[in-house]
């Protein structure tokens, strides 16, 4: 699997110079030096501000708020740290976030959650997509063959988005955790528990998920005005009304995008080739949708950065308080059932025990 992600990023950073090449780099470097630091420091600080809601999207997956609020941000920028970083390794990021708030709560509740808020975002991807499709047909402001396009992206993210729901509520994970009992596999345990967790989640705190759903919808709002601002900075802001609309279809192409190209190590090569295609179907130019791509890939760089430095720090303490990764309580809804004759061994400790008295 590392062979292919390895080839499959090579081949997207190939593709990308190529493009980089066709469109010609000095019309790529003319629409990025239009760009004003402060600018870019302000499309950091929003982005900053997406993500902030977005964690708030996720503390809405637990069932309780028991986490600080400051503990998820620095285990969310950790943990997209390590998607990014580890797009040639075997290990993603999101691990690396249940390993973080490995003191607040057991694996056995952070993990749900992650699930959960990870299906909460592309449900609200789904969404976005289909209010950038009523208002390209209420306005017209694309192509019929982007239109099509963007017809068959919201139909692949819907049966997909679907599937990984069914997946979760109609008791699937419980299922092959079963299988795997059956064929001698170990890990069926954490299968049963974990299909459990989801299940209980979605009948007893429908709510806030419901809560976590729109807290991520708005998250993509933030990035809807974070493409609003590099297009006035790129000199292509027209009216209000008709760039809003323009940055709706771009962002929401952006994530669609990000999403059927999964299998590609941070989406690198086919999304800047769409984002160019989709700038060339508005008429603001491939080459300058090319530079928008790079100029929201440095933003996100800066962020990156940020989590490396969090999870240095973390290791560092880990370090040197002499940690252990597996560390952490069970739930008492999770916790294994000791047999009887455990529990009379533990009572028969308890009376022999002078501390005990």
């Amino acid at each position: 699997m590392r062979t292919v992600r390895i080839i499959l990023l090579a081949a997207g950073a190939v593709g990308l110079l190529a493009l980089a090449y066709r469109l010609g780099a000095g019309s790529i470097a003319a629409a990025l030096a239009r760009i004003a630091w402060w600018q870019f420091g302000l499309l950091c600080v929003i982005h900053g501000i997406g993500t902030v809601i977005d964690v708030a999207g996720w503390r809405f997956a637990f069932a309780h708020d028991r986490v600080p609020f400051a503990k998820l941000l620095a285990a969310r920028c950790a943990g997209d740290a390590v998607n990014v970083l580890s797009a040639a390794a075997s290990v993603g990021g999101e691990p690396i976030k249940a390993w973080v708030l490995r003191h607040e709560v057991p694996y056995e509740e952070s993990v749900p959650s992650l699930i959960l808020s990870k299906t909460s975002e592309v449900m609200a991807q789904v969404l976005l997509l289909a209010i950038a499709l009523v208002v390209v047909l209420a306005t017209g402001i694309v192509g019929h063959a982007l239109t099509t396009a963007m017809v068959y992206l919201l139909l692949i993210e819907v049966v997909g988005v679907g599937g990984f729901v069914w997946v979760q509520v109609a008791g699937v994970v419980g299922k092959t955790g079963r299988l795997l009992s059956w064929a001698g596999v170990g890990g069926h345990d954490h299968m049963q528990q974990l299909d459990l967790s989801l299940r209980n989640f979605y009948r007893k705190e429908w709510r806030r998920f419901l809560v976590s759903l729109v807290l991520q919808l708005a998250s993509d709002f933030v990035g809807v005005v974070e493409v609003l601002i590099i297009l006035y900075a790129l000199g292509l802001g027209q009216s209000v009304g008709h760039s809003l609309a323009v940055a709706t279809v771009i962002d929401a192409l952006w994530s669609a995008v990000r999403f059927v190209t999964f299998f590609v190590p941070g989406s690198v090569g086919p999304l800047e080739g769409a984002n160019a295609a989709v700038f060339r179907a508005l008429g603001l130019g491939a080459s300058v949708g090319l530079a928008f791509a790079l100029v929201r890939r440095a933003r996100q760089a800066v962020w990156i950065g940020l989590g490396v430095v969090i999870l240095l720090s973390m290791r560092s303490t880990r370090t040197l308080a002499g940690d252990s990764p597996n560390e952490g309580e069970p739930s008492p809804l999770t916790r294994p059932r000791k047999d009887p004759q455990s529990r009379r061994g533990s009572s028969r400790e308890l009376r022999l025990s002078p501390t005990r008295r």
